[in-house]
């Protein structure tokens, strides 16, 4: 078995690398401080692209949307949306949101 130390799989647990696309990438990575919990926000992104066909956070420039993505604001305001059920607007809703909030796999 590996020689590691018990106290090794703790560290896993919490990554610090800052790594990631803008429109997909949690609050928590840009922080420095996040756990596998981020690839749920990520695919809470990925889902509303697919339904709508635009990011849900946005801006000029990669520094403009990485400031929306840590305010975590986002809408459902298009007309792309009116046709959405709300049950996936809810899903999006626990993906895109506080680590602590945020539903798992």
């Amino acid at each position: 078995m590996g020689g590691g130390k018990k106290g090794d799989v703790k560290n896993l647990d919490r990554m610090n690398t800052r790594a990631g696309t803008p429109n997909y990438i949690s609050p928590e990575v840009l922080a420095g401080n996040y756990g596998v919990d981020c690839d749920m926000w990520s695919a809470g992104c990925i889902l509303y692209i697919l339904l709508c066909g635009y990011p849900p956070f946005y801006g000029d420039d990669d520094m403009e949307i990485l400031e929306m993505v840590q305010r975590g604001k986002f809408d459902f305001d298009g007309e792309e949306w009116e046709e959405i059920s709300k049950e996936a607007k809810d899903l999006i809703k626990k993906l895109i949101c506080k680590p602590e909030k945020r539903l798992t796999a």
